[in-house]
């Protein structure tokens, strides 16, 4: 299967892919992993990254894509990946259905786990309590910076595969192993689906 898995900071999400990297023997493709392997590796398009960050700047949506290219020819993709964290823009979205397209491939679902911003800051101040805020991520302005930039910038990638009808939204406020369920019955269904069309 091919998936991207969208959702906020603190959703869960790196979790999520993790097991399903796991149960369905696949991929976990995270953007920024990827972008440092090629940097590390110097590859041509590594090598092009690094020199954008080195003069502080944002790496580009096609040179992301060009890197995520690279990345899905990789044997362990062969049998599908998860996408963890891209796309991020409407442009790395079109640039994915190019990409995929001219490889005569297609995303199976689009899964996003959705919050509640206030619960999810109120659950990030009371770890950041437990822990005495070692963590870097449990400070709660942080956070708000975070999910301010993911709303105004993601959000949109939402309303593009919804009007794909691909996306699919599954609550990342439940327990772990209930969203672990729900995401499963999703992509259950998408395969039904998709054994359905095909024997049509």
């Amino acid at each position: 299967m091919r998936i991207v898995l969208l959702g906020p900071p603190g959703s869960g999400k790196g979790t999520q892919a993790a097991r399903l990297s796991e149960s369905l023997g696949i991929a976990h493709l995270s953007t920024g992993d990827i972008l440092r392997s090629a940097v590390a590796a110097k590859t041509p398009v590594g090598l092009r990254a690094a020199q954008i960050i080195q003069r502080g700047n944002l790496v580009p949506d096609s040179v992301v894509i060009s890197v995520i290219a690279d990345r899905i020819e990789q044997p362990d993709c062969s049998s599908g990946f998860i996408l963890d964290g891209f796309p991020r823009t409407i442009a790395q979205a079109e640039g994915l259905d190019e990409l995929l397209k001219g490889r005569g491939i297609l995303l199976d679902a689009v899964v996003e786990l959705t919050v509640d911003e206030g619960a999810l800051i109120a659950r990030i101040e009371g770890r950041a309590r437990e822990t005495g805020g070692a963590r870097a991520d449990d400070n709660p302005e942080t956070v708000r910076r975070r999910l301010e930039v993911y709303r105004s910038r993601t959000t949109p990638v939402s309303a593009y595969y919804r009007a794909q009808g691909q996306l699919h939204g599954v609550d990342g406020m439940l327990p772990i192993d209930e969203v672990t369920k729900e995401i499963g019955e999703v992509l259950g269904g998408v395969e039904l689906q998709r054994t359905a069309l095909q024997n049509g």
